[in-house]
C-alpha cells in the first residue's frame, strides 16, 4: 500500500510536489479554529496499518503543536510507522544556553516532539540544512532523525545564478568549510569574509579572504531572516570590487520587511530561496522580480528513496 502524506497548515504545495514524485497518496485532514482559538484536527483518511508521513516546520508555537497532535493522532490511530518531514526546523537561534537560567528551546522542541508516542514500526524525523548540527543528538531515542543536506537543489540554483565565472561566498567565517566543499563541488572559487564583533548587536567585516575584483559573487546563507550579515558581507564584496552580487540561501524567514530592506541596499540582483519555510512564498509574490522559490520536492524524494 502506497505511502499516507498528511500536510499541516503551509505545506499544501510541498507535499503535492512529495506525492507526485514519490507515487504517495494525499490524506484528508480537516482542521478549524474554535472561538476560544482551540485548534481542531481530524484525519479523515484512515491510517491503521499505514506508512504515515507527515510534513510541518516548526516556524512557531502553534506550528509545532500542530505537528505534535497531527503525529500524536496518527500513531493513536494506528499508524504503521511515522515519519515527520521538517524542512525548517526553527529555534536556531535558541540551539544553546549562553546565560545561566536560558532555556534552549531548539532542545526543547526536540524533546516535545520526540514524546510522540511510537508507532509499530517505529518513529523518525527528516531535518533540512539544520543551523546547528547538534540538534539531532537532542532528539530521544523513540525519534529516529535524519539530516538531508539541500546540496543538490542549492548547487543548481547557484550555477544559473552565477554563470560561467563566479566566486561563491559566505557571510562568515562559520559556514566556511561548508561553502568550501559546495565550492569545490561546482568547480568555482570559495570566498568568505572575516567579522569583528562591535557589541551585542553589530559587527564589522574587516577582510575579504578571496579576490573578487571584477567577478560576480553568489552568497550563500544557509538562513536569512533579517538581512543584516547578508548586508554587511556584501557591502565588503561591493567594496574589494565585486561586479555583481547574487544571493541563495535554504531557509528564507524574511521577518517583517527584512526582504525590503535588503533589496533597498541595492547590493543585490537578484536572490533566490527553497520552500523550506513557508513566509518565502510569501514575500516572493510581493516581489517576484526579485525573490524566486525553488521547491525541495525532488531533495527531500531522493531522501525518502534512500531511507525507505
Amino acid at each position: 500500500m502506497a505511502p499516507l502524506f498528511f500536510s499541516c497548515a503551509h505545506y499544501s504545495a510541498l507535499t503535492d510536489a512529495l506525492c507526485t514524485q514519490s507515487g504517495a497518496e494525499r490524506g484528508a485532514l480537516h482542521s478549524h479554529r474554535f472561538p476560544d482559538g482551540e485548534h481542531y484536527l481530524r484525519l479523515d483518511t484512515p491510517v491503521d496499518g499505514r506508512d504515515v508521513f507527515i510534513i510541518g516546520g516548526t516556524q512557531n508555537d502553534s506550528a509545532t503543536l500542530e505537528l505534535f497532535d497531527l503525529a500524536c493522532a496518527a500513531v493513536h490511530y494506528g499508524a504503521r510507522r511515522l515519519t515527520l518531514i521538517i524542512p525548517y526546523f526553527g529555534c536556531s537561534t535558541m540551539e544553546r544556553a549562553v546565560k545561566g537560567g536560558e532555556a534552549v528551546t531548539a532542545k526543547n522542541r526536540a524533546l516535545l516532539l520526540s514524546a510522540v508516542p511510537p508507532a509499530a514500526y517505529g518513529n523518525r524525523a527528516f531535518l533540512v540544512d539544520l543551523h546547528s548540527e547538534g540538534i539531532p543528538h537532542y532528539f530521544g531515542a523513540a525519534m529516529r532523525t535524519v539530516h538531508i543536506y539541500a546540496k543538490p537543489a542549492i548547487s543548481s540554483a547557484i550555477t544559473q545564478l552565477g554563470g560561467e565565472d563566479f566566486v561563491l561566498a559566505c557571510t562568515d567565517a562559520g559556514r566556511a568549510k561548508w561553502v568550501e566543499s559546495l565550492a569545490n563541488d561546482i568547480g568555482v572559487d570559495p570566498s568568505f569574509v572575516f567579522k569583528r564583533r562591535l557589541d551585542g548587536e553589530r559587527t564589522e567585516v574587516t577582510a575579504v579572504s578571496a579576490q573578487v575584483a571584477g567577478r560576480t559573487v553568489v552568497i550563500y546563507d544557509d538562513m536569512i531572516r533579517t538581512g543584516g550579515s547578508l548586508i554587511g558581507a556584501a557591502r565588503a564584496y561591493k567594496s574589494s570590487g565585486a561586479k555583481q552580487i547574487f544571493a541563495i540561501t535554504t531557509h528564507g524567514i524574511f521577518p517583517g520587511d527584512a526582504l525590503d530592506r535588503i533589496r533597498e541596499s541595492e547590493l543585490f540582483e537578484r536572490i533566490i530561496s527553497t520552500d523550506s519555510h513557508p513566509r518565502a512564498a510569501e514575500v516572493a509574490a510581493e516581489h517576484p522580480d526579485f525573490l524566486s522559490v525553488i521547491s525541495l520536492a525532488g531533495v527531500l524524494s531522493a531522501a525518502l528513496r534512500e531511507h525507505p
